[in-house]
C-alpha cells in the first residue's frame, strides 16, 4: 500500500471513529436530561468510566507530545514510533470531560433507592489511585521511566472496560429491562471500535510493524471490548427485554419520573 494512500485511510477511519466514540456519550446526557432522573443508569459505571478516561487521556497524551516518553518507546521497539494518533489524544479528552458531566448529573438528578458506587470498586478505585501515587513517587525519588507508569494506567483503563460494563450489564438483567440505558451510546460505541480496530491492523500492515499493537495494548483493547460488550448490550435491547422499552413506557417515564431517593452516591 502506498504510503500516501496509507495515510490518508487511516486518518479518514481514525476521526471517523473518533467522531463515532465522540458521539457516543451525548445520548445518555440527553436521556438523563429528558428524563430528569437518572434511575437504571449504573453508578458505578460511571464513576469506573472517569477514573478510566482519566487514566486514559494522561497516557494517550504522554505518548503523543512527551518526546522523553516517545523516545523510550523508540528504544524499547527498533526504533519505531508509537501507534497514539492525534485523534486518540482527542477522543481521550473529550471523554473525560462527558463522563465527568454524566457524574454531574448522578449528584444532580433524581436516583433510585440504593442506587450508588459498591463497596467493591471504591476499593478498586482507591486501589489505583494509591497505585498512581506511588507510581509517581518512584519518578521523583527513584528516577524510574514515566513510560511504565504509563503502561500501567493503561491497564487500569482496559481493566475498567471491562468491569465497568458489568454492573450495568447485570443491572438491565436484574431489572429485565434496558430503561434509562441509552442504546445509541452503545451502538455508536461498537461503531468507534470497529473503525478504531481498523486504523490500527492497516498502520500495522502497511508499516510491516506488528508491535505497534503489543506497544498500543490500550487502544487493541478499548476496540476489542467495545464491539464484545455492544453485542451483549444490543442482544439485551432487541433480542431478550424489548417488550419493556415500548413507547407507552418511555412516554408514561417522561411524563412522571422516577422519584429515586437522593441519598449520598458514595454513602
Amino acid at each position: 500500500m502506498e504510503p500516501s494512500l496509507r495515510a490518508i485511510i487511516s486518518n479518514c477511519l481514525g476521526w471517523a471513529y473518533f467522531l463515532a466514540w465522540t458521539i457516543s456519550f451525548y445520548p445518555q446526557v440527553f436521556l438523563n436530561v429528558r428524563r430528569q432522573s437518572v434511575e437504571g443508569l449504573s453508578i458505578d459505571f460511571v464513576c469506573l468510566n472517569v477514573v478510566g478516561f482519566a487514566s486514559y487521556a494522561f497516557y494517550a497524551t504522554n505518548f503523543m507530545f512527551n518526546e522523553d516518553v516517545r523516545e523510550e518507546y523508540r528504544r524499547r521497539h527498533n526504533g519505531h514510533d508509537n501507534s497514539v494518533q492525534p485523534n486518540d489524544v482527542a477522543f481521550a479528552i473529550h471523554a473525560l470531560v462527558l463522563t465527568m458531566i454524566i457524574l454531574f448529573q448522578t449528584f444532580y438528578y433524581p436516583r433510585a433507592s440504593g442506587q450508588r458506587l459498591s463497596p467493591f470498586n471504591r476499593v478498586v478505585i482507591s486501589f489505583m489511585v494509591v497505585f498512581f501515587l506511588i507510581d509517581m513517587g518512584r519518578i521523583a525519588i527513584f528516577q524510574a521511566q514515566l513510560i511504565d507508569v504509563l503502561y500501567h494506567l493503561g491497564m487500569f483503563k482496559l481493566y475498567v472496560s471491562i468491569a465497568k460494563y458489568i454492573p450495568q450489564a447485570r443491572s438491565n438483567f436484574n431489572r429485565k429491562s434496558t430503561e434509562g440505558w441509552s442504546i445509541g451510546n452503545v451502538l455508536l460505541d461498537f461503531t468507534g471500535g470497529m473503525l478504531s480496530l481498523l486504523q490500527l491492523l492497516i498502520d500495522s500492515f502497511a508499516l510491516n510493524d506488528w508491535s505497534s499493537i503489543t506497544g498500543n495494548p490500550v487502544k487493541f483493547g478499548l476496540s476489542m471490548l467495545s464491539q464484545l460488550f455492544g453485542l451483549l448490550f444490543i442482544i439485551q435491547h432487541y433480542v431478550l427485554y424489548p417488550k419493556n422499552r415500548s413507547r407507552d413506557n418511555i412516554l408514561s417515564n417522561d411524563a412522571d419520573p422516577p422519584r429515586g431517593e437522593t441519598r449520598p452516591l458514595l454513602g
